[in-house]
């Protein structure tokens, strides 16, 4: 990402507030024939200092990543959208896209087989907890742990990371109202974030 100071997100906890939020991500890897790209979800290790997350890799992708050879990008993104400049001040023109976005950095430890199933567990489990009747894997451990074989579990310590909030911090007090106001209309979670960077409640 370009550098531009006033939006740094350099915050660990801030950085963790968003993969929790937005565990949907891109795995991106520098192979040996190119760049490579996956989308998987990522589990925030609450247990772990510094930041630490958890996935799994359906097979052949571990392959084609060549994973736990190198260091992999993921990319986690939270609330976005379109500024039109309709919001603005007048004379201001110049459109932008709102954003909250991070990029983590690190070499994946590929997971034992047994290490897997429990990652895959703590992975479904931190899902069904919150839906209507939700199933877990013990329900059927045999058959699940057959279906286990198909994927391959990493952990990935975050060596380094590159966060930004961009949400209109460069626009006076009242175009910043203004924009939230409008978001809070189409898109409740920006909203929510610009209001956090503002330190209203959210």
């Amino acid at each position: 990402m370009r550098h531009t100071p006033r939006y740094l997100m350099t915050d660990p906890d801030e950085v963790k507030r968003l993969i929790r939020g937005n565990p949907w991500a891109a795995f991106v890897s520098p192979t040996s024939t190119g760049l490579v790209a996956s989308h998987y979800p990522a589990l925030l290790i609450e247990d772990e200092e510094g930041i630490v997350i958890a996935s799994h890799f359906g097979r052949p992708d571990d392959e084609l990543h060549e994973l736990g050879r190198h260091e992999v990008l993921v990319i986690i993104q939270g609330p976005h959208d379109y500024v039109s400049p309709s919001l603005y001040a007048p004379g201001d023109l110049v459109p932008t896209w709102n954003h909250v976005t991070a990029h983590l950095y690190g070499t994946p430890e590929i997971l034992s087989e047994e290490e897997n199933y429990a990652m895959l567990t703590q992975l479904t489990d931190h899902f069904e907890n919150g839906q209507d009747h939700g199933r877990h894997l013990s329900e059927d451990e045999p058959g699940t742990r057959r279906a286990a074989k198909g994927t391959v579990g990493l952990r990935m310590r975050v060596a380094r990371f590159d966060a930004r909030a961009k949400l209109s911090q460069n626009k006076p007090p009242e175009v910043r109202d203004n924009i939230t106001a409008r978001f809070a209309e189409t898109n409740s979670a920006l909203a929510s974030e610009m209001r956090r960077v503002s330190g209203e409640r959210p």
